[in-house]
């Protein structure tokens, strides 16, 4: 037991070193999470330069917080990083989505691949607000093609049958999106229907003058 005393401070040193990787990481995911914010919001603005400056902000703040947990696997695990990573392929997806641009691989984003396959299920999500604008201004010609993406995601998802705790939940994600996606095709639908209902109007009248 003469040598109790050298064992506690020495893992109480370890200890001590693992919380300061903790709490830069769980600091490093706060940033990445809110880049990830202000880069979804420029896209909604249509300002893509911007939502692209932001996500180059991003990826030094992403690499050095996969470099500090690198070594800590218990503390990268815990839950933020991979929300951080999840956050970052949102960001990313969205905005190449939008733009009908080629999808950014997981290898690409350096992600593990059940934090993008639920950044791809939010990205799908977050189209409906997008959607929602283009209805607004009578874009419904991308209206309708955003939405295509929105099934073409969710029918993707939906086949992805693994535990949860390998694939992240991702069937909550799919759950989440299938509803968000039931909505914004009813959305799509009543408009189409009034405005061809709008069109058979106006005809009628041209024909009854």
């Amino acid at each position: 037991m003469n040598n109790l005393d050298e064992i506690v401070q020495a893992i109480d040193a370890r200890l001590e070193s693992k919380n300061a990787v903790r709490e830069e990481a769980l600091a490093l995911s706060r940033r990445v999470v809110q880049h990830a914010s202000h880069a979804i919001r420029a896209v909604h603005r249509r300002e893509f330069e911007e939502a692209q400056a932001i996500l180059q902000e991003m990826q030094p703040i992403i690499d050095e917080m996969h470099r500090r947990t690198h070594e800590q696997p218990d503390i990268y695990f815990t839950g933020y990083v991979q929300d951080a990573q999840k956050e970052y392929v949102e960001a990313h997806l969205t905005k190449a989505i939008v733009q009908n641009q080629p999808l950014p691989t997981p290898e690409e984003l350096e992600v593990e691949d059940a934090s993008y396959l639920n950044g791809l299920g939010e990205a799908a999500s977050e189209l409906r607000r997008y959607v929602l604008d283009l209805i607004r201004h009578d874009e419904m010609g991308e209206a309708e093609r955003l939405l295509e993406a929105m099934e073409e995601v969710y029918s993707q998802l939906i086949t992805v049958d693994f535990p949860h705790a390998i694939t992240g939940n991702i069937r909550r994600t799919s759950d989440m999106l299938r509803g968000v996606l039931e909505r914004t095709r009813g959305d799509v639908t009543v408009v189409m229907k009034q405005r061809e209902l709008q069109r058979a109007l106006e005809r009628f009248e041209q024909r009854i003058r």
